[in-house]
């Protein structure tokens, strides 16, 4: 089963909360998807009247399509119910948290995104998230 990671996202913020979305994707952009090319590193998601998008995900050129091929870093929308929608922009907008797509993955042939309600981590913190992998790196061996 294919699965995208948007590994930078564990390492930059702390997660609080996962939530599963549909996403709108023309033709081209689902071959694409199951062959592998994409990149969420610098994707986020905003609100916008009601609705949330996905900004800057990265969705390679499909080679095998015609002159009628799909723009890589395109605004795609993304499919959920009005009150988690709702949920989400008073989170965002009172608490300070960022919505972040953590994974990309296929659930019964729909791609499915997981997005996280995340909150930034400080310089402190990321050293200690990368003390505590090599610690576990380290008694592995041992």
């Amino acid at each position: 089963m294919l699965e995208i990671k948007n590994k930078k996202a564990y390492f930059d913020y702390t997660i609080k909360e996962e939530i599963e979305a549909g996403i709108s994707l023309v033709g081209s952009e689902i071959k694409s998807v199951r062959k592998g090319s994409v990149d969420l590193k610098d994707a986020f998601i905003t609100i916008k009247n009601n609705e949330a998008f996905l900004i800057n995900m990265y969705i390679a050129k499909y080679e095998e399509a015609s002159i009628f091929n799909h723009d890589e870093r395109r605004t795609r929308k993304l499919l959920l119910h009005k009150n988690e929608i709702k949920k989400l922009k008073e989170k965002v907008s009172a608490e300070g948290f960022t919505l972040i797509p953590l994974k990309l993955y296929f659930k019964k042939n729909h791609a499915k995104i997981l997005l996280g309600v995340c909150k930034g981590k400080k310089l402190y913190d990321k050293r200690a998230s990368i003390k505590e992998r090599d610690l576990k790196r380290e008694a592995k061996y041992y």
